[in-house]
């Protein structure tokens, strides 16, 4: 079972500020998760997660898992490394489910929402 992080790469740097210079803030926070991810963990950039009241928004899913959605994120290597090292507790989870102390401080604050896996619906 493979865990996907997918990193919005058109959301903005922050409230304010769409760019840094010429990238999105989640094309800077996807660059710093692309260098941190451990193995069995992946990410894909996806173009809008349609959360554009928050910024740097990503979402981290596996089959047969639940889903979480996070935002609101500075895009930093210190964001990007609490993001990671949830996706790892998530990824060693049987149902994605992590116990709230086992949450990086980093995440803490950022979730939008959790959806049931998909498997459940009988959708595929």
């Amino acid at each position: 079972m493979t865990t996907t992080i997918l990193v919005c790469d058109t959301c903005r740097f922050s409230a304010e500020e769409k760019l840094c210079g010429d990238k999105t803030g989640g094309e800077i926070l996807g660059d710093h998760i692309a260098a941190a991810l451990p193995e069995g963990v992946k990410m894909r950039r996806h173009s809008c997660l349609m959360g554009c009241d928050h910024h740097c928004n990503l979402a981290i899913r596996a089959p047969g898992k639940l889903t979480y959605v996070l935002g609101a994120f500075e895009p930093t290597a210190e964001s990007a490394a609490a993001v990671v090292e949830f996706a790892a507790k998530f990824d060693e989870s049987e149902t994605g489910r992590v116990p709230f102390k086992e949450w990086p401080v980093g995440v803490k604050g950022h979730f939008v929402s959790r959806m049931p896996p998909i498997e459940e619906d009988g959708w595929e």
